[in-house]
């Protein structure tokens, strides 16, 4: 169950207000309010309602449905494990965890083929599984192995603890050495796929540095200050620099077919238990390194 105080001072529907706010479809949002699953100083409202400063927002979620998720072998590429954690190398193009909409093998399944213990904090569905990546990314991702170590590093995730630096091709050459983008990001109005730079979404800060330019294209160092749902992929597009293989907010024809070319290259955080600080760093996947000598064959701009 999550409670919000509404202590705005201005006029804003329920489930707009929700979908700024947790990320979730418009449909399944509305859906929880005509279920009365969310409820406004405890009384069920319609999906129109607007809110009024100091309004009390209770949301209970729905359980999900059981899935039967077997152990497949993967072959994961683990870059470090402890009695307390893993550090794993996910590749592009698998899932992180299962859902009622994908059927399909994930990360997930994998690891409870090489893993023997993995945190309960997230159930069935995403045991162990602290933070994600998207499907078509690649990179380091964290998995908690006991509950303690599962809250201990979620924490440091909120508290903007954990440094996440990532690797990324985008369109265009960017003038500027480094840069910070600071917008407030939530679900796109006109595609509910999409996430957007919105005026009542979260706050999210990308900071970017330039590794190398060349003939309409440019390697980038991103590090995430806060960790919205796409949100390299949304501040990257939003400067007019969108990352090269992504469909969803660049070119719809794409180069190549192994997605964006966007790699989790860094994390580093305090272990929960040793109390020292870890830090990790994965090489780009073949791919990546192929295209970046195939366009360093064109002369720079």
């Amino acid at each position: 169950m999550k409670t919000i105080h509404f202590l705005e001072n201005i006029q804003i529907r329920l489930d707009n207000y929700l979908v700024s706010k947790l990320e979730l479809t418009r449909n399944h949002i509305q859906g929880l309010i005509r279920d009365e699953y969310v409820l406004v100083n405890d009384k069920k409202v319609k999906t129109g309602y607007l809110l009024k400063e100091n309004d009390v927002i209770t949301i209970r979620f729905k359980e999900p449905a059981a899935l039967d998720i077997k152990p497949v072998d993967l072959n994961l590429e683990i870059t470090y494990e402890d009695d307390d954690l893993i550090v794993v190398n996910k590749p592009s193009g698998l899932v992180v965890h299962p859902a009622s909409s994908y059927k399909g093998n994930t990360l997930v399944h994998g690891l409870l083929h090489q893993v023997e213990n993995l945190s309960g904090i997230n159930g069935i569905i995403r045991p162990g599984i602290v933070h994600r990546i998207d499907k078509d990314t690649s990179g380091l991702l964290l998995v908690a192995k006991n509950d303690f170590s599962h809250n201990e590093l979620a924490r440091q995730l909120k508290n903007h603890e954990i440094k996440r630096e990532y690797r990324c091709l985008v369109y265009g050459s960017i003038l500027e050495s480094e840069g910070k983008i600071e917008t407030n990001i939530g679900r796109s109005s006109k595609n509910r796929k999409k996430m957007a730079v919105t005026d009542v979404g979260k706050k999210a800060i990308t900071t970017f540095k330039v590794l190398e330019r060349f003939d309409g294209f440019t390697f980038l160092s991103c590090i995430l200050e806060t960790g919205r749902t796409h949100q390299i992929r949304v501040h990257m597009s939003y400067i007019g620099h969108p990352i090269v293989g992504d469909p969803l907010y660049g070119p719809k024809k794409v180069y190549g077919n192994t997605g964006q070319f966007l790699h989790a290259y860094l994390i580093g955080f305090m272990h929960p238990t040793k109390k020292r600080y870890l830090e990790f760093t994965s090489l780009l996947p073949v791919e990546f390194d192929e295209m970046l000598n195939k366009i360093r064959e064109k002369p720079v701009l």
